[in-house]
C-alpha cells in the first residue's frame, strides 16, 4: 500500500505535515517506538509511529529523523497526545531528510493504525507471494546469458502482465517486448528518472506521461561481481540504464518489488557484457588518437587504421570520411569526479541514432578518453542518416551536425546535469584521409571551447562556427569578460529590475533585426515610437550610440559573453 492511502482513510486521524511529494512511497509494515535510536529494529519501508517520548529538547529531532531516513522507512507519524502540536524542529528535520511526516489525532490509538496497516499489507502479500517466488526462480534461470534483456522482459509480460522497457540515460530503447515506446516518451521518462536520482529520491520513481503511469527502476548490479558503492551519484548518473514498467509500483508488496530488483540485476549483467565488448573498440580508438595527438606520420596512422578496420568498420573495410567529436562533462573544480570515463560513456550513447533499438547498436562507434575529454573517431559510413547533413552538400560540410546530435537528448541530459553539471561538445569537419585527422581533432576541440562559452547545461558547436567571431570568445579571460559585460549591461539590468522596462530583450531584438525599427517593433509587438523611447533610454544609460557600428558590435559581443 502507499502512504497516500493512509491519508484517504479518515478513521486513522492522520494529518500531513510535510513530504507531499513522497506520498507514493510503499508501506511494507508498521512499527511503534519511542527509542532514541530504533535502527536495529528497522528493515525499511515501515510507517514509524511515535509518541515523542524520546524528545527531550529541540536538538533531539535531527538525529532521530536522520536515523529513520538512513533506514529508508516510508514515513513518520507522531502522536499529539504527549506535546499537543508537533514541534517545529521535528517538522523541519523531516523536511531536510525528505521524510513524510504525519500527526496522529490524540483520539486515535496507535493500535488502530497498526491493525489497519498490517491488515492491508498482509492481504496483498497473501495473494501474491507464492506466485512471485515461482516467477522469480524462472526469471533467474532465463536471464543472461540465456536470452538477454528481452527474455527477461518477455517473462515479465507473460507471467506478471507487465509491459517493460530498458532505456538508456537519454531515453533510447535498448530492450523491450511488443510495442515500443515513442522516442518522445522515452526521453521524458529518462529525464524524470535522472531528475529523481539527482534529487536523491528513493526508487522506484513514479512518472506519468500521456496519462499513463510508469515506475522507473535504476539498473545496478548489487549481487556478486558488483562494483563497490559509488562515492558520488554523479559518477554514473549519465551512463546507467533504467527499467521502465508500465504500472504504479507504489502499491506493490515487498516480494514483488524484490522480484523487480532481481530483474534489474539480471539486466545489469547484460550491461556489463556490453561494456566488456566495447573495451577493444575503446583501446583501438585510444591507440589511433594517441598517434594523431603526438604528431605521428600519416602513413603510421593510416596503417593503424587499417589494422583497426575490422573492429571499427565491420563489413565495410574502409571509411571514405572520418569525423572527430570531442565531449567534456564538468561538475565543478571541487567535485573530485574523474570526468573522462563519464564523458566517454555518454558520448558513446549520444552518437547512436535514438531510433535504433538494441544493445549492440553502437558497435561501430569508437570513443576514447584523454584526461577529462572524450574523443570519438567516427567513420561516416557507420553513422545513421539521422545525424547527417543533406547528401547534396559538399564533402567539407557532410557528416554529423552538432545541433542534430543533441536535439533528442538535450532534455533528459539537462535533468541529469541539473544543479552543477555541464556537457559541452564539438564536432569537426569531415576528412578523407589519416593526414587530416590531427587538424580534425584540433578543430573539434576548438568547437567544444566555443560551446563552453555559451549558456546552458548542454551545448554543442560545429566546425562551421569556427570561421565566425564566436571563435574568439572562449579565449577571452574570465575577468576581462566580466568587466566588459558589466560595464555595458549592468546599467540596463539594474534599470529593468527597478522598472520592468525590458531594455535587455529590446536590445537583443534590435541587434537581431540589424537595427531595423520597423522589423524590431513588429517582433516585439510595440509601436515604433515606444521602441525609439527604449533605445534612447539604452543609449542614455550606457553612453553609447546604437547608430554607430562600433557600439552595436560592443553590445552584440557583450550579450554573447554574458
Amino acid at each position: 500500500m502507499r502512504l497516500r492511502a493512509l491519508l484517504e482513510t479518515d478513521a486513522l486521524g492522520l494529518r500531513l505535515l510535510g513530504g507531499e511529494d513522497e506520498l507514493d512511497r510503499g508501506v511494507r509494515g508498521v512499527m511503534t517506538t519511542d527509542l532514541r535510536d530504533p535502527s536495529r529494529y528497522l528493515s525499511g519501508g515501515e510507517l514509524v509511529l511515535t509518541g515523542l517520548a524520546w524528545r527531550r529538547s529541540a536538538e533531539d529531532s535531527e538525529p532521530f529523523v536522520r536515523i529513520l531516513a538512513s533506514a529508508q522507512v516510508a514515513g513518520l507519524a507522531a502522536g499529539e497526545a504527549e506535546l499537543g502540536d508537533i514541534p517545529d524542529d521535528l517538522v523541519q528535520a523531516c523536511s531536510r531528510h525528505r521524510l513524510p511526516l504525519f500527526s496522529v489525532n490524540e483520539s486515535v490509538a496507535f493500535a488502530t493504525i497498526t491493525e489497519y496497516v498490517v491488515r492491508q499489507v498482509s492481504g496483498e502479500r497473501a495473494g501474491d507471494l507464492a506466485a512471485v517466488v515461482d516467477r522469480h526462480r524462472r526469471l533467474m534461470t532465463s536471464g543472461p546469458p540465456g536470452g538477454g534483456p528481452d527474455a527477461v522482459l518477455d517473462l515479465l509480460g507473460s507471467d506478471l502482465d507487465l509491459r517493460a522497457w530498458v532505456l538508456s540515460p537519454t531515453g533510447r530503447q535498448i530492450a523491450g517486448v511488443g510495442e515500443g515506446l515513442t522516442a518522445q516518451t522515452g526521453a521524458v521518462l529518462a529525464g524524470e528518472h535522472l531528475a529523481a536520482v539527482r534529487a536523491g529520491r528513493r526508487p522506484p520513481h513514479r512518472a506519468v506521461v500521456g496519462g499513463v503511469t510508469y515506475s522507473l527502476f535504476p539498473i545496478r548490479n548489487t549481487g556478486r561481481g558488483a562494483v563497490p558503492a559509488l562515492r558520488d551519484v554523479r559518477e554514473n548518473v549519465l551512463s546507467a540504464w533504467l527499467l521502465a514498467v508500465e504500472a504504479d509500483a507504489g502499491d506493490w508488496p515487498a516480494a514483488r518489488l524484490d522480484l523487480l530488483q532481481g530483474v534489474t540485476q539480471l539486466i545489469a549483467v547484460e550491461r556489463d557484457r556490453r561494456e566488456a565488448a566495447r573495451t577493444v573498440r575503446r583501446r583501438l580508438a585510444q591507440e589511433v588518437l594517441e598517434l594523431v595527438q603526438t604528431g605521428a606520420a600519416p602513413a603510421e596512422i593510416a596503417a593503424r587504421l587499417r589494422v583497426a578496420a575490422p573492429v571499427l568498420l565491420p563489413g565495410l573495410g574502409s571509411a571514405p570520411h572520418w569525423q572527430v567529436v570531442v565531449a567534456r562533462v564538468d561538475w565543478g573544480a571541487e567535485s573530485g569526479i574523474e570526468a573522462g570515463p563519464v564523458a566517454q560513456s555518454l558520448l558513446e550513447e549520444i552518437l547512436v541514432d535514438p531510433s535504433a533499438a538494441g544493445v549492440d547498436s553502437a558497435d561501430r562507434i569508437a570513443v576514447a578518453h584523454m584526461g577529462d575529454e572524450a574523443i570519438a573517431l567516427v567513420p561516416l559510413s557507420a553513422v545513421s542518416p539521422l545525424g547527417l547533413e543533406e547528401e547534396a552538400t559538399p564533402s567539407s560540410e557532410a557528416g554529423l551536425h552538432a545541433d542534430a546530435l543533441l536535439e533528442s537528448v538535450r532534455a533528459p541530459l539537462s535533468a541529469g546535469l541539473d544543479g552543477d553539471g555541464r556537457l559541452t561538445l564539438g564536432v569537426s569537419a569531415a576528412v578523407h584521409s589519416a593526414e587530416g585527422l590531427r587538424g580534425a581533432l584540433e578543430e573539434a576541440r576548438h568547437a567544444r571551447r566555443v560551446a563552453a562559452a555559451r549558456p546552458g547545461r548542454v551545448c554543442a558547436a560545429g566546425h562551421h562556427e569556427l570561421a565566425s567571431h564566436v571563435l574568439l570568445l572562449p579565449f577571452v579571460p574570465d575577468d576581462v569578460r566580466r568587466a566588459f559585460t558589466a560595464r555595458l549591461l549592468d546599467p540596463l539590468r539594474d534599470y529593468d529590475r527597478r522598472h520592468r522596462a525590458e531594455l535587455i530583450p529590446t536590445l537583443e531584438a534590435f541587434l537581431d533585426c540589424d537595427g531595423s525599427w520597423t522589423r524590431c517593433a513588429t517582433r516585439l509587438h510595440l509601436h515604433v515610437n515606444t521602441l525609439r523611447y527604449r533605445v534612447g533610454r539604452i543609449e542614455q544609460l550606457t553612453g553609447r550610440d546604437l547608430s554607430r557600428l562600433e557600439d552595436k558590435l560592443d553590445f552584440f559581443l557583450a550579450l554573447r559573453m554574458s
